[in-house]
């Protein structure tokens, strides 16, 4: 059933959410905003002149507003480098962010919260000039925030490889003992405790959860275009966990000798897959690669997870795909490629039990055994069982009087309610 309080009043508390303008940011704080808004508090999405143009948010319980991050035309794609586009949509956003926040106001939208992604920081001094609380959103796992702050306090020496040993041993405060490799592969400068912190996840549409939200079964801002008919077509076709899934998220890009392995490997698997290959990867297949499972540009990841034919994830272990793979019950072999990944892959297959970790870089024999091993062997049995256990902790803590439902009703409690 859906929450009833999803209606919003001008008295009513109005936070502004600000995520990084890239698929893995723009997902969970969507989720947290429909959270916020079906308790009653007004929200505002901001996203890029780029993103609103190209992938309109259907949302009416929450409205849109764009600003510009220098990039209008082309969005992201169209800098020279990610250091370009960072460094011009901090000078032109902040601006932009300026200008919209007067807007709000001289509308008699008053602002009380900004709860910004923690790649943009710099929305914090906005929000302090205005006078409005600013909260950080992190897209990791705490246990990749855990591994910055230390590095923050000097506990940790980077960079971590000249700092030690491949051989030597992590042991921070919370974690499990970590190979050196199992840390995340950078850090970032800024990180640092300033607040209690409140977990809100799994950052999942509701109908995969606690089925509390009405039609909220999709994220609803796609930036590429998913193939979802010839996909749900091939899997209805499909036994019931047969197949296996492949995906390197909306950002990762894997190198032409990593592609090779990992397309012969499927291949040889003898399993049905399937394989999202973004355009701009194609050309890094065999070139007399023929495939033996359906290769799409893009998919509806979620509805592909939670359907009866998947029986194994590979992923890149982006936290967004390892919160959906938890979510969905659906056991992994993990290929981590860079920034929390490594950790995120280490969380996956010896903390929660839910998976195998390819060796890399991966070979075609080795992603067949990690295959066969999930699909077949014991190991699959019991990641399967392990999964299946966090579906339902995930459910829990998103349900009534669960720990993330505790914890965002007090955020709500705190926001100070508009004065007239």
């Amino acid at each position: 059933m859906a929450e009833e309080h999803n209606k919003t009043n001008n008295s009513s508390p109005h936070v502004v959410i600000f995520p990084f303008p890239s698929q893995g940011h723009i997902n969970p704080l969507i989720q947290f905003a429909k959270r916020l808004s079906s308790k009653g508090v007004k929200t505002t999405l901001i996203t890029t002149i780029y993103i609103a143009k190209t992938s309109p948010y259907p949302n009416s319980s929450i409205v849109v507003e764009p600003i510009s991050d220098g990039f209008d035309d082309g969005g992201f794609k169209s800098a020279t480098s990610a250091e370009s586009y960072i460094d011009t949509f901090h000078q032109v956003g902040s601006k932009s962010l300026a200008n919209l926040i007067r807007k709000l106001v001289n509308e008699g939208n008053h602002v009380d919260a900004i709860i910004y992604d923690s790649f943009v920081t710099w929305a914090l001094d906005v929000a302090m000039e205005y006078g409005i609380d600013g909260g950080c959103f992190f897209t990791q796992a705490c246990a990749v925030n855990n591994i910055y702050y230390h590095v923050y306090k000097g506990v940790l020496e980077i960079p971590l490889q000249a700092a030690a040993p491949p051989t030597v041993t992590i042991l921070l405060p919370e974690l499990p003992q970590l190979q050196l490799w199992e840390t995340p592969s950078f850090v970032i400068k800024w990180m640092r405790l300033m607040r209690p912190l409140m977990v809100v996840g799994p950052t999942v549409p509701s109908m995969y959860l606690d089925k509390r939200l009405e039609d909220d079964d999709d994220y609803r801002m796609s930036l590429l275009k998913p193939n979802h008919i010839e996909c749900m077509g091939w899997l209805n076709n499909k036994p019931k966990g047969s197949v296996v899934y492949v995906s390197f998220g909306s950002y990762g890009e894997l190198g032409v000798a990593q592609m090779e392995e990992i397309a012969w490997g499927l291949n040889e698997s003898g399993v049905n897959y399937l394989w999202v290959v973004r355009e701009t990867e194609k050309e890094k297949l065999p070139k007399s690669f023929l495939a033996n499972g359906l290769i799409v540009e893009w998919c509806r990841q979620l509805e592909v997870l939670a359907h009866e034919a998947v029986g194994c994830f590979v992923t890149h272990c982006g936290f967004n795909s390892s919160l959906e793979t938890i979510s969905l019950g659906v056991p992994v072999v993990a290929i981590p490629q860079w920034t929390d990944q490594t950790t995120n892959a280490k969380c996956l297959e010896d903390i929660w039990g839910v998976g195998i970790r390819a060796k890399t870089p991966v070979t075609r024999t080795n992603l067949v055994w990690c295959i066969k091993e999930i699909m077949e062997g014991e190991r699959g049995a019991v990641a399967r069982k392990n999964a299946i256990k966090w579906k339902d902790l995930a459910i829990e803590a998103v349900s009534p009087g669960g720990s993330s439902d505790k914890d965002i009703n007090e955020f709500v409690s705190q926001l100070s309610p508009i004065k007239c």
